[in-house]
């Protein structure tokens, strides 16, 4: 089953969101940068704290706590040493853009925890090779929305129609990358491009996790507890439900999801 991440602060909405069989939660402390990139974009852009690592692996009894760093900058070593002493599982390097920045921080890991490169630009997808020689990374996941941005496309699902998507995966899998994963999701039923279709794509290129979108429960509209659990609830078990079908999909089946996206992507383009 992939891996289902949801990012989160508050501690009642992770202990649901856990609870419902979401395996990983994440604190997003990336600022540097972001909102000068996603200007205008309808995008999350996190508000959370270093504190929050230690808040949120509290209450966490079986799901793995993800945090997103900034890229790297002068006091990235501070900010990573605190992460990973309050309790970081897994650490995220975004937007990265040299080898070199990765091998910082890996150094700056140290083995103490996971590593997650989150591959989001076009000068890491340049060197991909390059980077993935390297020793001390266990997970990577591409980030649509700042790659797209980076490459002037129109909508970020059109990196999984103009090849970028499926090169990247086939690069983790020659360098024995099996855990890895592209953006996120929505609830089924739902999306621009629906999401049991992204889902269907997770499975034919091998990816392992995504994100749960802020669409699929808004909780910075969704304040009633009961109505998020049963969002979750729901939510997390249709998407099971799927995967269980997706796994006795044949190819013949997973290239007609790819055609059928593929129409879909490239209306919605020429529609913007």
């Amino acid at each position: 089953m992939i891996k289902l991440m949801y990012i989160t602060n508050n501690e009642e909405v992770a202990e649901i969101a856990e609870n419902a069989g979401v395996d990983r939660i994440w604190i997003d402390l990336e600022v540097n940068g972001k909102e000068e990139r996603q200007k205008n974009m309808d995008t999350v852009k996190s508000r959370h704290k270093i504190e929050d690592v230690g808040k949120i692996k509290k209450v966490l009894t079986k799901s793995e706590l993800l945090v997103r760093v900034n890229s790297i900058y002068e006091k990235s070593k501070e900010e990573i040493d605190r992460v990973v002493n309050q309790g970081a599982d897994i650490v995220m390097l975004p937007y990265f853009k040299t080898v070199e920045e990765v091998k910082k921080f890996i150094n700056l890991i140290d083995g103490r925890c996971k590593t997650m490169l989150l591959v989001e630009t076009p000068e890491a997808v340049d060197k991909i090779d390059e980077i993935l020689n390297l020793k001390g990374i266990d997970e990577v996941h591409i980030g649509l929305n700042d790659l797209h941005l980076g490459y002037k496309k129109k909508f970020m699902f059109e990196l999984l129609t103009d090849g970028t998507v499926e090169y990247l995966c086939k690069k983790f899998k020659e360098h024995g990358i099996t855990q890895y994963g592209f953006g996120g999701i929505s609830r089924l039923g739902t999306g621009e491009l629906p999401a049991e279709d992204i889902l269907t794509e997770h499975y034919r290129l091998g990816s392992k996790a995504a994100i749960l979108s802020r669409s699929f429960c808004n909780t910075d509209k969704i304040k009633d507890l009961e109505e998020i659990k049963e969002l979750f609830d729901n939510g997390v078990q249709e998407i099971r439900n799927m995967e269980k079908k997706l796994q006795s999909y044949n190819e013949k089946q997973f290239l007609e999801n790819k055609k059928k996206i593929t129409d879909i992507i490239n209306n919605i383009v020429n529609s913007k």
